[in-house]
């Protein structure tokens, strides 16, 4: 660690030696500017003013200039994208808006989620979305999450995208290189979403209105979209309102085919040891002894019903030049009620089960590929219904019904901005931020499939696996082979706040090279509450749980005939000898039946539970440097964070008790130094080299000694306390060739040494069922801290071609691995973008292509899970009829593109397709 440190500062000190053999090797003739630096290429031409001919650049071609030039002023590495007009974005929330820019990579769902349509995650240069910082005008922003496994998982500190219209963005800066002045936590980078100030409109009276209807072509629904912005200003421009609203709907149809837990099934040897019985598959097939197979074959529907809604409102006041006073406000609401269907083979309940007098769970035939039971042949389970327990259920169907699941985001935030003297002036920023992901309710229902054969193929990860059931009709719900199976149901709530507060100053010197010198003090406290619920029920004998196999005793929930869409799973392969037609259940009927036979709460999920504290306090000083044609920064930041958990463990003396309250607490300090150097080669052509020591603090969930259970696959979460920050050693140089107005030709290079990455390893602990009552073996997951790197390439074009075309396009390269091997979360090697738009005449067309290449999601219960290489195709139309009226048309996946999950290339995991998505509209301004 000391040796890393040490590389650090000594690039530091060599740094500042070559600024100052760069200022003696280049003293000027002739005198600075007023801010101390000699006029470089940034400057106007000389010459006559009334010479020059003025070009007025507009619309999206004045966005991409704003940008450039943002980026080529900055002295650190940053990509910047800019609305092309108040109130608009040609994309649907924050992260659609930088994913088009090198480095950054954005993902729709975590680890064992599966991807949806709207993208939720942004990382930078192939990392984990944890180790990418969100902020809102420089300051935290606390977030939920909707999706119950979000809730309870680890996820990381990464912020939704999904609660981030892109109607609230002014511009957004991806900080890829780190200065002593940006809030620590960005590991890789941060992403800084900078709102628009009243101020700041052009206008004294700015309003908009933007209304489109949204077409969703998988549930085939239409849905509206409206977005309303009112800025006003005083003549004399020192008071200032804005106030922004939103409200959007949207339908979500996902079909797909989930392989659940490959690789955890395992079948037993032939020959029995002590304590451990012989395997009666492995005695009828030798040859299938420690052969892998999927333990589930689901058929998955998935829909949604979502309403963000919210807004922002800003309030400025300039009284004098000297004092600035603004206050700014957000909340964003994601109602996102869901429903979740599963039709599920079930190998598993065979080959557990396999009666080798009868012969049932015994494959008659099957394939065995690179040690995986790639098919199988059983023949028909008979059910016992004087012995439940023995039978044999080779099929199982889940419906979960998730009423009233959401996820907000909210702060309020007061900014000052006083110029103390000529040379001296200060801000301070103060504020809260909340964000709430909750489930009040997780339904579930399950029911068994009894007296049927199953056959399967798996295709690997090209395509979906067939499966059959052989002369059982699975549309009826109401059949003979259906058997209550019972119900789990559960609630969760996560909190997370924080309050922080800051002051800085800069004092401008103007002596030789030394420009001016920044420094600040940063306080915050953070808090981490998840709470969740488990229920019982209270419809039969105390002390008899609902969920047994099966549960003869409740009556089934009500059916009203419903079935699978036509064409489900059409998207993924779905076809002949597929199951793609089968009963579904109504889930308010779900709902119903969980109310009357699962109503009664057992108290608090002591496994899952904790609450996590965190108290940060940073200073720092930075130094600004300028020379004739080069400019940059060193500074020192000093960190000390404190952190405080709670949870509950396994009681060792009696593991089947609730658990015991645990507690954990560590302090640790950081000294982050960062150098950044910007050199003009020559009039257009610039070098950038940066160098810094970045952290990202742990996972509040991988914090916390609490384990999250999964009753239905034996299979757990847990947290370490023990954990240490991700630390890192960041090293960047690259080259800039601004060679026409407009455009950019550039490289750049990276390397990332972290020697305390973040990893997983599994456990196996003996842990208390609440589905039957009794202690299993559950196999659970626990973060540990492993050293790791990460390096590549950046390389990005953009230019005007003429006649109102242009294009842009980039690729990044990064390898990230950690010590043992294994690729870092988030890692796609390879990364394309490329854009053509036309811009002329109040016309305006872009049409996108992304593609990053397969990468590490996370975890999928106890298996990593990788999401192959993925290509996507969007386009954006707007026609400005006048000053007052532009129509605008966008979609979405417009290749409807195919989602392909996997543990390896034998072993796939899920597959899934969301559709396209259309919006049709206008936006009214005046």
């Amino acid at each position: 660690m000391k040796r890393q440190q040490t590389r650090i500062v000594t690039f530091v000190a060599m740094t500042l030696s070559g600024l100052c053999g760069l200022a003696q090797a280049a003293q000027p003739d002739k005198p600075a500017n007023a801010t101390g630096a000699v006029s470089g290429p940034q400057a106007p031409p000389p010459g006559d003013s009334d010479s020059v001919e003025t070009v007025v650049v507009t619309g999206f071609n004045a966005a991409l200039e704003r940008s450039l030039a943002e980026k080529r002023a900055a002295d650190s590495v940053i990509e910047v994208v800019s609305a092309e007009d108040i109130g608009k974005l040609p994309d649907k929330n924050v992260a659609d808006a930088v994913q088009r820019v090198p480095g950054v990579n954005i993902a729709s769902g975590s680890g064992g989620q599966g991807g949806f349509s709207e993208n939720d995650r942004v990382s930078i240069r192939g990392t984990s979305p944890s180790l990418t910082q969100t902020t809102i005008n420089g300051h935290s922003v606390a977030t939920g999450d909707w999706f119950i496994g979000d809730q309870t998982n680890t996820v990381g500190r990464s912020v939704s995208f999904t609660l981030l219209p892109s109607e609230i963005v002014g511009s957004v800066q991806v900080e890829k290189s780190s200065q002593a002045d940006y809030i620590e936590g960005g590991t890789v980078g941060n992403v800084n979403v900078v709102t628009r100030k009243p101020l700041d409109l052009k206008k004294k009276l700015t309003a908009e209105l933007t209304a489109q209807g949204l077409y969703s072509d998988a549930p085939g629904t239409k849905d509206p979209q409206l977005n309303a912005l009112v800025g006003w200003k005083n003549p004399d421009n020192t008071i200032g309102v804005l106030f922004q609203g939103f409200y959007e709907a949207r339908h979500e149809r996902r079909d797909g085919q989930e392989l659940l837990t490959l690789g955890q099934g395992t079948i037993g040897q032939a020959v029995g040891t002590p304590g451990v019985p012989a395997d009666p598959v492995a005695v009828a097939h030798p040859d299938l002894a420690g052969v892998v197979y999927p333990t589930q074959i689901g058929s998955a529907e998935f829909t949604q019903h979502s309403k963000r809604t919210g807004g922002l409102f800003d309030l400025e006041f300039q009284p004098t030049d000297a004092l600035q006073l603004d206050v700014n406000g957000f909340y964003s609401h994601f109602a996102a009620d869901n429903y979740n269907t599963n039709f599920m083979a079930s190998p598993a309940n065979e080959l557990a089960t396999a009666d080798p007098t009868t012969g049932w769970g015994i494959p008659t035939s099957y394939t065995v590929v690179n040690g995986t039971l790639e098919s199988a042949t059983f023949p028909n389970a008979r059910f016992n219904p004087n012995n439940p327990g023995a039978s044999v259920y080779p099929g199982v169907r889940d419906s979960i019904a998730r009423p009233g699941a959401f996820s907000s985001a909210s702060y309020v935030d007061f900014d000052t901005k006083f110029q103390a003297t000529d040379a001296l002036s200060l801000t301070s920023q103060i504020g809260y931020t909340r964000g709430i992901g909750q489930t009040p309710h997780d339904d579930g229902y399950e029911a068994f499939l009894i007296n049927s054969p199953l056959v399967y193929q798996m295709h690997g990860i090209t395509a979906p696996a067939i499966v059959q059931f052989p002369g059982v009709d699975t549309t009826n719900f109401n059949s003979d082979n259906v058997v209550n199976g019972g119900s789990f149901a559960a609630a969760v709530k996560v909190t997370d706040e924080e309050t922080y507060g800051q002051v800085d100053g800069a004092l401008t010197l103007d002596q030789g090279i030394l420009h001016s010198i920044k420094f600040g003090v940063r306080y915050s406290s953070h808090k981490r509450t998840e709470l969740g619920t488990n229920f019982s029920c209270a419809a039969l004998n105390s002390g008899d749980p609902c969920l047994t196999t099966p549960n003869l005793v409740l009556p089934k929930p009500a059916w009203n005939g419903g079935v699978s869409p036509n064409n489900f799973g059409s998207a993924i392969g779905f076809g002949p000898g597929y199951l793609q037609h089968y009963w579904v259940l109504d889930p308010n009927a779900v709902a119903a039946w969980q109310a009357s036979y699962e109503n009664v709460s057992t108290g608090p999920n002591y496994q899952g539970n904790f609450t996590i504290e965190e108290k940060d306090a940073a200073g720092y000083g930075m130094v600004l440097l300028r020379g004739e044609r080069w400019r940059g920064n060193i500074g020192l930041r000093l960190v000390n964070t404190r952190q405080d958990g709670s949870a509950f463990d396994t009681d060792p003396v009696n593991p089947a008790a609730p658990g015991v309250p645990t507690s954990s607490s560590h302090t640790y300090n950081d000294v982050l130094p960062s150098a950044n150097l910007k050199v003009d080669l020559t009039k257009d052509l610039l070098a950038r080299f940066a160098a810094s020591k970045t952290l990202s603090r742990a996972d509040y969930s991988a914090l916390s000694p609490a384990v999250t259970l999964n009753n239905l696959d034996l299979t757990g979460n847990g947290g370490n306390a023990d954990l240490k920050p991700v630390r890192s050693n960041n090293y960047d140089a690259g080259l800039e060739w601004y060679f026409a107005p407009q455009s950019i030709l550039s490289v750049g290079l990276f390397y990332m040494d972290m020697p305390s990455y973040v990893t997983f390893g599994n456990n196996t602990r003996q842990l208390f069922d609440t589905q039957t009552g009794k202690l299993a073996a559950f196999a659970v997951t626990s973060p540990f801290n492993i050293a790791a790197r990460n390096e590549g390439v950046e390389v990005a074009w953009q230019q005007p071609l003429g006649w109102g075309f242009g294009a842009l396009a980039n690729y990044t390269y990064a390898n990230g691995r950690s010590a043992d091997g294994q690729s870092l979360v988030g890692s796609s090697k390879s990364t394309t973008n490329a854009e053509l738009y036309y811009d002329h005449n109040g016309l305006n067309v872009r049409v996108s292509y992304t593609y990053r290449s397969a990468f590490l999601v996370g975890l999928a219960n106890v298996t990593q899970q990788f999401e192959a290489g993925l290509a996507n195709v969007a386009a954006t139309v707007t026609y400005r009829l006048n000053d007052n009226v532009l129509l605008t048309f966008d979609g979405l996946n417009l290749n409807n593109p195919r989602l392909k999950y996997y543990a390896n290339a034998a072993q796939p995991e899920a597959f899934y397709s969301n559709g396209r998505q259309y919006y049709l509209g206008v936006l009214l301004s005046l």
